[in-house]
């Protein structure tokens, strides 16, 4: 099942606070587009919202349907329990694309960058924010739609290749599926691995690497183990969660999360530890707060992201109903709803 991995990893340290003796300079972006490839919403009905744009009902492919009278229906787009982001970063005349996470299925992801007229090939970079399936198995349809990748990037941190599985209590564990680095280096991905920061794309993209745990109200992820030293154990921080960042000229600090296992907060607070930059333009991807399990974390959550005064707050995926409706309620005019297709542009000042 599992034959390209050792039979004993060593154990991760938890990432603690640590000093930084030389920030990180991360040089500022002029625009950046931040295009949902993979959610767990699609909503034809939503209209655009501020930087937010929707796209058209019925504006996209349309397929053979033997039901309609005119003979066609929408090739429409998909939703599906995961996430994946293109980020198409601007800086003077240059512009570059990286693709974040790949959402559940095989062919999820490619399909609805074919629907939203994304060209697969045109990516420069991939970064993987964990190691969770529904964040990676989309790379097996985005190798097909390349013809292989012959050398691309594929940036992760070194636990992505754990085994783990889910241990709800009164439940026998489920063990999820585990990413593969024979298959993807098979695939042509040149695997750069790092659990420390690291910056991409000519210094303007900032891959935070292992957070620190700061807060003590963001529980990570309760249920889960993984396989160490030939046994099962706690796996409850999942350190190989991080971020990307951008500076954007002018307006602060972009930040984009797979799931946000680290906690939201603790992840903001560490991108504005290694760059040094306090203000906070926008939050978006999946904050992990989903369920009774992390219920109790909302209030707190959202107060310290409201302290932040970000212009933009658009959560996804894994955030939940109550956590969603509590950002709504207490940041009206930044909280932007996601769905699949939507493209945040922001664009930099001065």
């Amino acid at each position: 099942m599992c034959e390209d991995l050792p039979s004993s990893t060593p154990a991760a340290p938890v990432a603690r606070w640590r000093p930084v003796e030389q920030r990180i300079v991360l040089q500022p972006v002029d625009e950046i587009t931040l295009t949902t490839l993979v959610d767990n919403v699609t909503d034809i009905s939503t209209v655009d919202q501020g930087p937010a744009k929707r796209p058209p009902p019925l504006g996209g492919p349309m397929v053979p349907s033997r039901v309609g009278l005119e003979g066609w229906g929408s090739d429409a787009l998909v939703a599906e329990h995961g996430f994946s982001a293109l980020v198409v970063v601007r800086y003077g005349a240059t512009i570059r694309r990286l693709l974040f996470d790949a959402g559940v299925s095989p062919t999820g992801m490619v399909e609805n960058m074919r629907r939203l007229e994304v060209d697969p090939k045109e990516v420069d970079t991939v970064v993987l924010s964990h190691g969770h399936f529904d964040h990676v198995t989309g790379l097996d349809g985005f190798m097909s739609a390349v013809g292989g990748v012959a050398g691309l990037p594929l940036v992760v941190h070194p636990d992505l290749w754990l085994r783990r599985r889910i241990a709800f209590e009164g439940r026998e564990p489920v063990e999820i599926p585990t990413p593969s680095r024979r298959a993807l280096e098979g695939g042509g991905f040149t695997i750069v691995e790092d659990a420390r920061p690291s910056l991409l794309l000519d210094d303007r993209v900032l891959i935070t690497g292992e957070v620190p745990r700061v807060t003590g109200f963001e529980p990570g992820f309760p249920p889960q183990q993984a396989w160490r030293e030939g046994a099962w154990g706690p796996d409850t921080q999942v350190a190989d969660d991080q971020a990307l960042v951008v500076n954007l000229r002018g307006r602060g600090l972009v930040l984009l999360t797979g799931c946000g296992h680290a906690g939201i907060v603790n992840i903001t607070r560490w991108a504005r530890h290694l760059t040094g930059l306090e203000q906070v333009c926008g939050v978006v991807g999946g904050f992990h707060l989903n369920g009774p399990l992390f219920a109790g974390a909302i209030p707190r959550v959202v107060g310290a992201l409201s302290e932040l005064r970000p212009e933009v707050v658009l959560p996804a995926h894994c955030t939940g109903f109550a956590a969603q409706l509590a950002l709504a309620t207490a940041l009206p005019d930044a909280f932007v709803q996601n769905t699949v297709g939507t493209q945040l542009n922001l664009v930099g000042s001065g």
